[in-house]
């Protein structure tokens, strides 16, 4: 269902001593793979989703083929929400661990007048906080593709302690409310574009950790 991928070095927690891991170092050169260890939720059904590493190792991407809440006579009275969990086991280089500096969300929503759409995202490594909690609502009438980037300053970034193996948590959510628009009209938002591609990009922020990890 999913498949071992190739990617790039992970880096140390924010709050970590500065003798744990030094900054401003590029993105490792050496093989990463990312792995699923398990995957849940409406908007992503087993076969539905799968992970990929750039080849230069400054982001995954996380593509979609079945991710769509909608609201309407033909629509199932839980489609109106949809969600996905990912927990990734991300392997890295020795000596580099990584946090996550910002994500791109695409799709398409089509929002009829008095509909309202919302995008929801976080992601956190295991046992830790969160780096983010991110929402981004929309208004009809709209219909066209969407786009939105979550952005974390640059100390606010949470890394994976250097030494240490924790799978990194992926959670987003769509959720479509008809509002006040026309009850015989149908609207939806989903997680992908309109050639069927739904591309979610994770930038990686890397740092190098000291000898002693």
């Amino acid at each position: 269902m999913f498949a071992a991928l190739s990617a790039a070095a992970l880096t140390a927690l924010t709050m970590l001593s500065p003798a744990g891991y030094h900054d401003d170092v590029p993105p490792p050169t050496g093989k990463i793979t990312i792995d699923v260890a398990t995957v849940n939720g409406s908007g992503c059904p087993a076969g539905t989703a799968a992970v990929a590493v750039s080849p230069d190792n400054t982001s995954f991407t996380v593509s979609y083929s079945d991710y769509l809440a909608k609201v309407g006579p033909d629509a199932d009275p839980t489609a109106f929400r949809k969600n996905c969990q990912l927990n990734l086991i991300v392997n890295i280089p020795q000596g580099f661990t990584y946090g996550i500096a910002s994500a791109d969300y695409r799709g398409f929503a089509h929002l009829e007048p008095g509909a309202t759409g919302l995008e929801k995202a976080s992601y956190y490594f295991q046992g830790m906080s969160e780096t983010g909690r991110f929402q981004t609502p929309f208004a009809g009438p709209l219909s066209d593709n969407w786009q939105v980037t979550d952005s974390t300053e640059i100390g606010a970034i949470v890394y994976k302690p250097c030494g240490e193996q924790r799978n990194f948590n992926i959670n987003t959510e769509l959720r479509v409310d008809a509002g006040t628009s026309d009850p015989s009209k149908t609207s939806f938002m989903s997680m992908d574009s309109t050639d069927g591609n739904i591309d979610t990009t994770y930038h990686f922020e890397w740092k190098e950790c000291s000898k002693e990890w």
